[in-house]
């Protein structure tokens, strides 16, 4: 029997709401803007402060070590004392980070300022939460939360196509370190959006902030990360990395035995065995591992010479960037389709649709990847349900999070989804550094370290659109919710 669909979403609309939804699609713009501009000078920063390529891996581990502190911390506090006021704080930060990146003097007060500005990486979280206490009153949480979601996504996205293209442009005729002032001045912008577009959330928890909380899980998830990154720098042979990895799982069981015996903890522990929720924190770190761990062996892939290796597309850094920039218009189409797609099946079948589809695009390049065609096309499908699954999984946590949880429940998605991505880093580059047969990779990636990236990303995805079917048919819907 056929599960029915919980609302007409096509006849409900946002009213006094989208306001406040237009505004916050200028933040997700920005937040594109910030994930896209740099992308293309990494090379171009490297050598502006003389420092070799490899050192700036450091940036991406430094942005995650901050993700690592700020999700918990400011998704509790937006329960708390209010999702735009801590907007408000994040972006100040982010704009403060932004406007400092420029005027370091040298690489290592550069990273400092690039980990500072990882401060972003709430925004959606908070918006997603804000978006769902003032949908609330509408009687359709749910629904008006999965369509802004798919808005807020979409925008990010074509933010980070139309900053990536046109910091490869401008770089040619604006010199380091001014042209990083234009994504400065966005971020500026943005809090100005915030302060006069968008009203507070009408239902706040109160409460006291659980420090102990923080710092615990702080430390577990900075020791896991950290470790994680030092793995991938230091190779499988180290010690070092395994000892801190090992610590930060350690440091995980003081942490929920503390958060169970608290009234009012950072992090609701008792959420991750929840039937409606357990499944969207599996499916974030799943997906995570595809989202944030397989794009840069994709591209690598694409400039491997098949002439040279065997395997690879051998295409120019052009051709390379119209394959990610088509990669990221499906998870634009992926994201605004969403809606329409939950007009016709529940949101449940939404997500496992969009699950399967990451891992049929994903295992179609075990048999299919000698051509540019082949591989745009298993792209395009992954990158479909990739999109998809972006707006949907924050959308969802907050349509299944308990009454006051909501910030915690939809930052929980981008804390899990963070750790799929670090651990997929990780194996991904141990992975592509190591030949079939045991021996050291050269230049290139291996062969056999291609094929692991997609057989895992593809099966993750398989997994976590099998632990969906486990969620209440009803679930993620205002009919739920009522």
């Amino acid at each position: 029997m056929s599960e029915p669909v919980a609302v007409d979403a096509g006849k409900i609309r946002f009213g006094a709401l989208g306001a406040v939804v237009g505004f916050l699609v200028f933040v997700e713009l920005t937040s594109g803007v910030i994930q896209g501009f740099y992308t293309p000078l990494l090379t171009d920063i490297a050598r502006h402060f003389g420092v070799p390529d490899a050192d700036v891996n450091w940036l991406e581990g430094g942005q995650a070590m901050v993700a690592a502190i700020v999700i918990p911390a400011f998704a509790k506090l937006g329960d708390m004392i209010g999702h735009r006021r801590m907007l408000l704080v994040s972006t100040a930060l982010t704009a403060v980070a932004s406007i400092a990146m420029p005027l370091t003097g040298n690489f290592w007060l550069f990273l400092v300022a690039w980990s500072l500005q990882g401060f972003y990486i709430v925004w959606l979280p908070l918006e997603t939460a804000l978006i769902y206490s003032r949908a609330r009153s509408t009687g359709h949480p749910a629904v008006l939360t999965r369509r802004a979601a798919g808005l807020l996504v979409g925008s990010l996205e074509i933010g980070v196509i139309l900053a990536a293209l046109a910091s490869g442009q401008l770089i040619e005729v604006i010199p380091l370190p001014y042209i990083l002032w234009i994504p400065a001045i966005a971020v500026a912008a943005c809090f100005f959006v915030i302060l006069f577009g968008v009203k507070e959330s009408p239902d706040l928890h109160g409460g006291t902030f659980d420090v102990a909380g923080l710092l615990l899980v702080a430390v577990a998830l900075l020791a896991f990360t950290g470790g994680l990154f030092l793995l991938r720098i230091q190779g499988a042979s180290s010690v070092m990395p395994w000892l801190v990895i090992v610590v930060g799982l350690l440091m995980f069981i003081p942490f929920v035995m503390w958060e169970l015996r608290n009234d009012d903890p950072v992090v609701d522990v008792r959420m991750f065995v929840q039937p409606a929720l357990w499944p969207v924190f599996l499916t974030a770190g799943l997906f995570g591992v595809s989202v944030l761990g397989a794009q840069a062996p994709l591209s690598t892939f694409a400039r491997t010479d098949p002439t040279i290796y065997g395997y690879g597309l051998g295409v120019s850094s052009g051709q390379t960037s119209i394959l990610i920039g088509v990669y990221v218009l499906s998870l634009v189409v992926g994201a605004l389709t969403l809606p329409l797609v939950t007009k016709f099946v529940t949101p449940r079948w939404a997500l496992v649709g969009a699950s399967a589809m990451v891992a049929i695009g994903y295992l179609l390049f075990l048999p299919l990847h000698d051509t540019y065609v082949q591989t745009l096309t298993n792209m395009v499908i992954a990158g479909l349900g990739s999109g998809a699954l972006v707006a949907a999984l924050p959308a969802a946590a907050a349509a299944a999070a308990p009454l006051g949880q909501t910030g915690v429940a939809t930052g929980l998605t981008n804390s899990v989804k963070t750790v799929g991505g670090a651990v997929a880093s990780a194996v991904f580059g141990i992975a592509l550094a190591t030949h079939a047969d045991g021996s050291a990779a050269q230049t290139a990636g291996s062969f056999s370290g291609y094929v692991t990236v997609w057989t895992v990303c593809g099966l993750t995805a398989l997994a976590a659109a099998v632990a969906l079917l486990f969620v209440p048919k009803t679930a993620f819907s205002d009919t739920a919710a009522s």
